[in-house]
C-alpha cells in the first residue's frame, strides 16, 4: 500500500493503534467479531497495489479478485476506525490451551523494561521463553556482572507477568549475547533462533 492506510492526528490519536481508516480505503478483520476477536487485517482502496511486478503467483497470494489485499498483519478495529494491530500471522504462536499469542505484543512490554536493549519470545514446547540481548553498553557503564543481568532479567520476568495473561507469561528469560540478525526491514529473523532457546 502506498502510502498509508490509516492515520491520525495527534488530537485524535488512540493509544496503541496505528490509526484511522483514511478515506478512499476500506479494512476489514477476518474475524466473527473485528472489535474483540483478533483477525488478519484486509484492506482495499485506491492505494492498494495491482500485483507484484512480473510475479502473477505471489500476486494472487495476497490480492483476492475483488481487490482485497491480505497484509499479513492482525488486528481489530474500533467502532470510531482505529485499527490495533496485534501481530503478524507468520508469528503467532498457540498456547497449550488453544490461546492465540502474538509475541510482538509481549516483545514491546519487554524491550521498554530495564537493561533490555531488544528481545524476541519464542515457544519451546508448552513454554514462553523471552531471548534478550541486553543493553550492554549501559551494563557496561554501570559494571553489571553478568549476574547481575540475570537478576535483573528475572525481576523484568516478574514484572512482564503481572501485565499479561495467564496462558501468555514468560516462564524464563534468557540472555543473548549479540544483536539480533535482521531483515532488511529492521524485523528480527525469529526462525534464527528457535534452537537458541
Amino acid at each position: 500500500c502506498a502510502p498509508l492506510i490509516s492515520y491520525s492526528p495527534w488530537e485524535e490519536f488512540k493509544l496503541t493503534s496505528v490509526g484511522k481508516i483514511l478515506p478512499g480505503m476500506e479494512v476489514k478483520i477476518l474475524s466473527k467479531d473485528p472489535y474483540t476477536e483478533v483477525g488478519e487485517i484486509m484492506v482495499r482502496g485506491e492505494h492498494v497495489m495491482m500485483g507484484y511486478y512480473k510475479n502473477e503467483e505471489a500476486t494472487k497470494m495476497v490480492l483476492e479478485s475483488d481487490g482485497w489485499m491480505h497484509t499479513g498483519d492482525m488486528g481489530t478495529i474500533d467502532a470510531d476506525g482505529h485499527i490495533y494491530i496485534r501481530g503478524r500471522n507468520k508469528s503467532m504462536l498457540l498456547s497449550a490451551s488453544g490461546q492465540n499469542i502474538y509475541p510482538e505484543e509481549i516483545e514491546d512490554k519487554l524491550n521498554s523494561m530495564a537493561m533490555v536493549n531488544e528481545s524476541i519470545v519464542l515457544q519451546k514446547g508448552d513454554k514462553l521463553v523471552g531471548l534478550v540481548h541486553p543493553d550492554m553498553d549501559e551494563a557496561n557503564t554501570l559494571g553489571f556482572t553478568q549476574e547481575d543481568l540475570e537478576n535483573i532479567m528475572e525481576q523484568n520476568r516478574k514484572e512482564l507477568n503481572e501485565q499479561i495473561p495467564t496462558f501468555a507469561k514468560l516462564s524464563r528469560i534468557q540472555l543473548h549475547d549479540q544483536e539480533f540478525e535482521k531483515t532488511a526491514k529492521k524485523s528480527i529473523k525469529r526462525y534464527l533462533y528457535q534452537d537458541a532457546i
